[in-house]
Order: C-alpha cells, then structure tokens, then sequence
C-alpha cells in the first residue's frame, strides 16, 4: 500500500509540474516550448495534443453549463399553429394581447401579410404533396441532384410534422418509398430540422458539446497551410502542428482567463484578450521561424485570413453535419 500511493501521489506531483512549467512557457516565451519540445525536451511539458483537449473540454463545458441555452426551447415550435403564433400572424380579429394599441401596431407591419400569403401557399402545397405521397415522391426522383435533395428534406420534414412518421422505416412502408442511403441522409435531414425547430436550445447544447472535437479536425488542415508558407525552413508538418496546438492551447487559456473574469465581475473582457493573443501570436510566428518583422507580418495576415475562411467553411460543414446527426 505505502508504494502504491508514493507512486500515485510522486505521478500526481509530476503532473502538477509539468503543468506548471508549460503554463509559464506558454504565457511568459512565446514559441519557446514549441521549440523545446521538437528537440526533444519533452519530459517537462505536458503532452500537447491531450492539453489541447482538456482546455477545449474545460471551455466548451463553462459556455454549455453556465449559458441556459435549453431556455430556449421554449421559443421552439412545436406544430404549422405555433408557427403562426410566433410570427404574429393570426387574423386580425384575434388578440394578441390585452394591450389595443400594440396589436395595432403589430396589424400596421407591412410584411405581416407576406408571411400569411407565405404560410397559405406552403399548406396549400403540404395539402398536395399529402394527397398522393408515393406520387408526388416519385416526381422528385426525376429532378437534378440538388433540387431533387432540397425537395426530398421539405418533403419528409411534412410527413414528419402532419402524419406522425417517426423513422425512415416507417415512410418505406406507409409510401412504398425505395431504401436508399440518399433517402436515408435526406430523411435524417428533415428529422433534425424538425428537432432544430422544436429545441433549438437543445440543438446549440448538443452543438458546443462536439466543438472540441472539432478542434482537431481543424488544426491538422490548417497546420498544412503553415507548413507551406513556412516550407523553406527545416520543419517539418508535424512540428507545425505542434505549434499550431501550442498556439490554440493558449488561446482557450486567455479564453478561460477571460470567461472567469467576466463571469465574476459582470464585464465583458473578451475583445481586450483576443488583442492579447494577436500579439502573442506575432511574437511566437517571429522567435519560432525566425524571421525579420516584414515576412513575419505577411505571413501572420495570410495565415489568419486562412484560418477565418477555414474557420467559416469548417463551421458550414459541422452545422450541416449535426443537422443531419441531430
């Protein structure tokens, strides 16, 4: 018993050390511990790919947990009714407060009627496609690829919300409808947007929780874009991850740092340690590659304009991604 626990309490104290040591070189020499640790000083840091996880983890759990975004479900629709409800759309006999002259002026919005005429339309077209499923179905198969997908999403997203069709294998039977794999996506399309529609705060939840996963997605792709603005020099991918992962390790800290000080002090500390970071990581590309200030900053505006376009590409494709997941 007296080994076991010197052994676990000596790994414990090791680990806060390393800790330690790679907090302040992270925070006080940019570039430095990337350096260190591709020549082989790795036993006092900590392993960066796991401490880049951890701090994702650690950030994405306080924005989840301390955001309430279930409350919004209750903005969530539920059926075409509520729909209506939520838009204000009901005819002008009905009130919708007890208040007359705000329901005048929600009568007065010019586009008020659009979105009636919008919503007429629409059932008019549900009530057709509901008529002849197997029919109207059939039609879609002859369209292109991309219409024929958009159409096949609205159409079992109505057979969802009207005729109580909870999975894929119901429609097959009750609409003599092909199994499909393009069936199949386009069916889990429409199922997470009709979930999206109905807790929308739920969604954002689910969202944030898979964020940090991403992460490392993203990084490995963007890290080619470094290794070859920076291809004449000795590194090689691998190292550029690494400093890549350093890099967005210290900014989940800064991000962290700043969420706890806000959180306490009720301000909004953002916009002051994303600054912090910029020049952080100036310094870090300059020391680290070693080059004079003018290639340095060419290189920081294209690699940044890389990772925001990246950055909006990837968040396209994880959004769509969990809609069809959700």
């Amino acid at each position: 018993m007296k080994d076991y626990f010197d052994e676990f309490f000596s790994s414990l104290i090791s680990y806060d050390s390393k800790l330690l040591k790679t907090l302040s070189a992270l925070l006080l020499k940019p570039g430095r511990i990337t350096k260190d640790y591709i020549n082989g000083k790795r036993v006092s840091y900590t392993n960066p790919f796991r401490f880049l996880l951890s701090l994702a983890i650690v950030y994405f759990l306080l924005v989840n947990y301390s955001g309430n975004f279930s409350d919004l479900d209750r903005y969530g629709v539920k059926t075409e009714e509520d729909f209506e409800e939520y838009l204000n759309l009901q005819p002008p006999s009905v009130s919708v407060t007890n208040d007359a002259a705000f329901d005048q002026k929600i009568d007065s919005i010019p586009y008020k009627g659009d979105y009636h005429r919008f919503l007429t339309e629409a059932k008019k077209k549900d009530s057709i496609i509901l008529a002849n499923p197997h029919a109207n179905f059939m039609k879609l198969e002859e369209q292109d690829f991309a219409e024929r997908i958009i159409h096949k999403i609205s159409f079992f997203r109505t057979f969802i919300l009207k005729d109580s069709i909870f999975n894929l294998k119901d429609a097959l039977v009750k609409y003599e409808i092909a199994e499909s794999i393009e069936n199949q996506w386009t069916f889990n399309a429409a199922q997470g947007l009709v979930r999206l529609q109905r807790a929308p705060g739920s969604f954002v939840s689910t969202l944030i929780s898979k964020l940090p996963f991403v992460v490392f997605f993203f990084l490995p792709l963007f890290a080619v874009f470094i290794w070859l603005v920076y291809i004449r020099k000795k590194y090689s991918y691998t190292d550029n991850l690494i400093f890549s992962f350093h890099n967005t390790s210290l900014l989940f800290i800064l991000l962290i740092i700043s969420y706890l000080i806000d959180y306490i002090f009720n301000v909004d500390s953002n916009g002051i340690f994303l600054m912090i970071f910029s020049v952080y990581l100036f310094l870090a590309m300059r020391k680290f590659y070693r080059q004079n200030v003018f290639k340095t900053i060419v290189k920081y505006v294209f690699l940044n304009t890389i990772f925001f376009i990246l950055a909006v590409f990837s968040s396209v494709i994880f959004f769509a991604g969990n809609i069809f997941t959700y």
